[in-house]
């Protein structure tokens, strides 16, 4: 009988990936979120911290945190609004992810000179497929 193979993780995601993402949150600064880490906090266990991130994203078993409501005045004076401020770890992989889609999809990439492509599933709502497109909408059939 055989048996089954095992597989390496569910997503490739490159660490220096993680790397560089930590690097755009850490420029950015900003207030800790609901888990109360700020970003110098983070910085101390910066190796785990970011291995364990990139491993969670990796294979699949990621989930963000909550974010931390905070009231904000509207910009004309009108009241407030409230601003959901993620955890930095969050924030990393959100800017991991959007580093990521932004080469795949940003037609002045260097890998993809020529066109948008379609990096979506079937399975993804319409409303992403439109993004894959500048007019909306892919030239050919799903990938």
């Amino acid at each position: 009988m055989k048996r089954p193979q095992l597989k390496g993780k569910s997503f490739e995601i490159p660490k220096r990936l993680i790397y560089e993402a930590w690097g755009k949150v850490q420029a950015n600064g900003g207030a800790p979120g609901v888990d109360a880490v700020s970003i110098p906090e983070f910085a101390v266990n910066e190796r785990a911290n970011l291995y364990k991130l990139w491993n969670r994203m990796s294979s699949g078993s990621y989930f963000p945190g909550a974010v931390r409501a905070v009231e904000i005045p509207k910009d004309y004076g009108a009241g407030t609004r409230v601003l959901g401020v993620p955890n930095v770890v969050d924030r990393i992989a959100q800017s991991a992810v959007a580093m990521l889609l932004e080469e795949r999809l940003d037609r002045s990439s260097p890998h993809h000179p020529d066109q948008y492509y379609c990096v979506f599933s079937p399975n993804m709502p319409p409303v992403i497929a439109e993004m894959c497109h500048p007019l909306g909408g892919c030239e050919r059939d799903w990938l």
